[in-house]
């Protein structure tokens, strides 16, 4: 291998013997006895495609040379060395971006291997990206961007499944990127040069989806003055998206059924049976399986759907593409405003990731629109983003924005426990819960059992048995 590592640690000896052996891998090492002095070579033209790197150092120490380096090259893996395994360095490295974190003394050969591996999975991913950025079609739109595995293993999903002559059924929450997936593996298929035609069914009313989909002719009925072409003709010999298909009324997934299996039909009052080869990709937010137990969707048409299926990871599963997401949405954002360069600071990406973002990717792009319109100069600081999630919440339903930040806070509290390799977590996480629960409630109103007791709707026996004695509160008068 020819790919260029860092190795940054004012250990001397240590950095001697971790450089020597990834040298006799086959790599190319550089060593630096300072994270400013790494950070100097990179300002100076070097580039990395690994860097190892201690925690605490003269100057920068490691965990702000790691938020240095995701400001200036957000897929960069770095792997954190360090001698002090304490809960806070452990954590706050992951929390950082580190990939890995090797607790000092470690072993040379599993050093040489980790390194194997993230250089693979760099690799892995940047070819993946290639091809997914290659295949979406609309207007440079950059959803399909991505490096946590959730996304790298849809990117390779897609680069099967294109080739294949098979209906694919895509899941996932609204705003993940449903219509962009079905788009890419129209790119990528033997079709592309073809028509790629798309249908929200449920955006269309009941009685004129059958005419969207089939067509129809003059007169057919009151107001059809001409012919009407379908997507079904429109799309042939490319591909039919069909949005929200779980949506569909009865009647149409009826006559559905047999244009996918006989790949031909009649429009709507005409006589003419027309032959078509389409791919359909349907796509849903729905528990397709759970519509068929109901009697609201055809068995037999869900297996002719669900031949393939994609199921988009939500963003709150995939949280670390978020910096990659919001740079690029903040770039595109601000050319189309014709405004000059737009960036978010290091702190505000990092608040922009703690978001749960219910609304997905959608929702994160409209949030870095509504940044990019209102940022006073170039750099958008973390009391911008601050802002805008405040207002967005205050727009969402009654407490969705209030339940998603803490609910991320919640999150990111289980996650540095998981990191630092805690176990029987969900007891003290519960205590803390209820505690601060319990004595939120006591302090707005002003120590009072009983008022705090009826406004959390438990008894206010409850609220002293489980504070203890050492914050009992007062009675009310």
């Amino acid at each position: 291998m020819s790919a260029r590592i860092f190795v940054v640690d004012d250990d001397r000896a240590v950095r001697f013997v971790l450089a020597e052996a990834l040298r006799e891998a086959g790599f190319v090492v550089q060593g630096f006895d300072s994270a400013d002095a790494a950070l100097a070579a990179l300002a100076g033209g070097e580039r990395a495609a690994l860097v190892f790197t201690d925690v605490r150092m003269p100057g920068t120490d490691g965990l702000g040379f790691l938020e240095a380096l995701r400001a200036r090259e957000p897929g960069l893996p770095v792997v954190v060395m360090s001698a002090y395994t304490d809960v806070a360095t452990t954590a706050g490295a992951f929390r950082g971006g580190a990939r890995d974190y090797l607790p000092k003394p470690f072993d040379l050969d599993a050093a040489v291997q980790l390194a194997r591996e993230l250089l693979k999975d760099r690799l892995d991913a940047a070819q993946s990206r290639a091809t997914a950025e290659a295949a979406v079609m609309p207007e440079g739109s950059s959803v399909l961007l991505g490096e946590s595995p959730p996304m790298r293993a849809l990117f390779r999903a897609i680069g099967r499944y294109a080739q294949l002559p098979l209906a694919v059924l895509i899941t996932g929450e609204t705003g993940t990127g449903k219509e962009l997936v079905a788009r890419a593996l129209h790119a990528e298929s033997p079709r592309a040069e073809r028509p790629f035609v798309a249908l929200n069914t449920a955006a269309i009313p009941a009685e004129l989806l059958e005419s969207e989909l089939f067509g129809h002719e003059a007169g057919a009925f009151t107001g059809a003055s001409k012919r009407h072409i379908g997507r079904f003709e429109q799309a042939d010999g490319g591909t039919l998206f069909l949005d929200e298909i779980g949506d569909m009324p009865a009647g149409l997934q009826t006559r559905l059924l047999r244009v996918l299996a006989e790949g031909e039909f009649f429009r709507v009052g005409g006589r003419e049976l027309i032959r078509v080869d389409v791919r359909v990709i349907a796509a849903t937010h729905q528990d397709l399986a759970a519509r068929v137990r109901e009697g609201r969707f055809r068995e037999d048409l869900l297996h002719r759907l669900d031949v393939l299926r994609l199921s988009l990871p939500p963003l709150r599963e995939r949280q670390g593409d978020i910096p990659l997401l919001a740079s690029r949405f903040v770039a595109e954002a601000a050319k189309a405003m014709g405004l000059g360069p737009r960036r978010l600071a290091p702190a505000a990406l990092e608040r922009l990731e703690r978001h749960a973002f219910p609304g997905n990717v959608r929702e994160l792009r409209n949030l870095c629109l509504r940044l990019v319109a209102l940022a006073a100069g170039e750099r958008i600081p973390a009391a911008a983003v601050e802002a805008a999630l405040r207002e967005a919440g205050a727009l969402s339903a009654p407490g969705e924005g209030r339940d998603a930040a803490w609910r991320a806070a919640l999150a990111e509290a289980l996650r540095q426990r998981l990191v630092a390799g805690e176990q029987g977590i969900a007891a003290p996480l519960r205590e803390a819960f209820e505690a601060t629960l319990l004595e939120t409630a006591l302090d707005y109103h002003c120590g009072h059992r009983q008022l705090a007791a009826a406004q959390l709707g438990i008894g206010r026996n409850t609220v002293a048995r489980k504070l203890g004695p050492g914050r009992r509160g007062r009675k009310p008068g």
